[in-house]
Order: C-alpha cells, then sequence, then structure tokens
C-alpha cells in the first residue's frame, strides 16, 4: 500500500501529521511532506488511514 500526496491540493493545514509524524512530515510553511510512500505492514497502515481521513482537502490518499 502506497501513501500518496497531491502537493497542489494541500494548503498547509498540518492536520495529518498529528495522527502520522512517522510517515509526514511538515515544511516550515506547514505543507505536508510523506517521507515514507511505500507503507511497512502493520501499525503504519492505521496511521496512514488516520491522516488521510484528517486532511480537508483531500491532499493524501492511499493506493494499493
Amino acid at each position: 500500500m502506497k501513501l500518496l500526496l497531491d502537493s497542489t491540493r494541500c494548503q498547509g493545514y498540518g492536520l495529518c501529521h498529528e495522527p502520522a509524524p512517522e510517515l509526514i512530515d511538515l515544511d516550515e510553511w506547514g505543507y505536508a511532506q510523506v517521507l515514507v510512500s511505500d507503507l511497512p505492514p502493520g501499525g503504519a497502515e492505521a496511521a496512514a488511514e488516520a491522516a488521510v481521513a484528517a486532511c480537508p482537502n483531500s491532499a493524501l490518499r492511499l493506493a494499493k
């Protein structure tokens, strides 16, 4: 499973970082940067799903 970011949709709210700080970092302006796109098995999938759900602009998505 992959965590994908559409950076053109990101508005810099930073809400995605809180549930998944090991997967998503924020740049100096608060815009998301995916640290790990290929998710390892285990708890990373749950954190990625929470980050996707937290984004108000649907800038993040999960792909198989």
